[in-house]
């Protein structure tokens, strides 16, 4: 019997997950990851805090768990080191993949794809201000750069020889996607990932949307992804003293 083209059959997929005290979002994704058809061949999930509830919550869930440092970077450097699969898939702890999320994954790099992202959606009920952004975001993403919470997938082989993440804090996939979007085998899929409209509602809408396209023009100019992250988190502490 001729032996099975391995390159010819469905990529296998690991989905990679950064994460820092963000419990509850991943619990939430984790399940969500299981009940996918076909699921992931495996979920690598980097905890930046290496917390034992998060150890603890990833052996609930039949996740492999490592202990990283808090830099969203290097742990995803991190996770795409130790993964396994053919198809590596980036996720933020927030996001709900869509059931036929692996498949459109598998179906893209069959189809000659060396990476590509989901088109972006809001979690929850319809909202104006959804329906505003939802639209201006993927239009975003199709001239410019789509980011690390439109699940970005690469083949192992091409994410080796664009270098991977840069090891920093923010915009750790803008060299990635730059490079991989020259080779015009780069995909964005109409398949949706769904995100958790948390912070937006936590930080105002309008507010939200514009510390990130602030923090993306001063990046595009030349700010470090360190000092960012610096006034980032300065930006949230002063907005949680707002809102309290």
């Amino acid at each position: 019997m001729a032996a099975k083209c391995r390159f010819c059959s469905d990529p296998d997929v690991s989905a990679i997950i950064a994460t820092y005290h963000d419990d509850a979002a991943l619990d939430r994704l984790l399940g969500c990851l299981g009940a996918l058809r076909p699921r992931p061949r495996e979920i690598l999930v980097v905890d930046g805090a290496a917390s034992e509830t998060c150890r603890r919550l990833c052996e609930t869930q039949g996740a492999r768990w490592l202990a990283g440092e808090p830099c969203r970077g290097k742990q995803l450097l991190q996770g795409a080191d130790a993964a396994r699969g053919r198809a590596l898939w980036f996720l933020h702890a927030d996001a709900l993949p869509s059931a036929d999320a692996v498949a459109a994954i598998q179906a893209a790099i069959k189809a000659g794809a060396i990476g590509g992202y989901f088109r972006f959606a809001f979690q929850g009920p319809d909202a104006p201000w959804k329906r505003r952004l939802e639209p201006w975001i993927n239009w975003r993403a199709e001239v410019g750069t789509p980011y690390g919470d439109q699940g970005i997938f690469v083949s192992r082989f091409a994410y080796g020889m664009e270098e991977g993440h840069e090891p920093v804090p923010l915009f750790e996939e803008v060299r990635l996607v730059r490079r991989l979007r020259r080779t015009r085998m780069f995909r964005a899929l109409q398949t949706p990932l769904a995100v958790d409209p948390r912070r937006w509602e936590r930080d105002g809408w309008l507010r939200r949307t514009l510390m990130n396209r602030l923090l993306a023009t001063a990046y595009g100019l030349g700010c470090s992804a360190e000092r960012l992250a610096h006034w980032y988190s300065r930006a949230k502490r002063s907005i949680a003293r707002d809102s309290g």
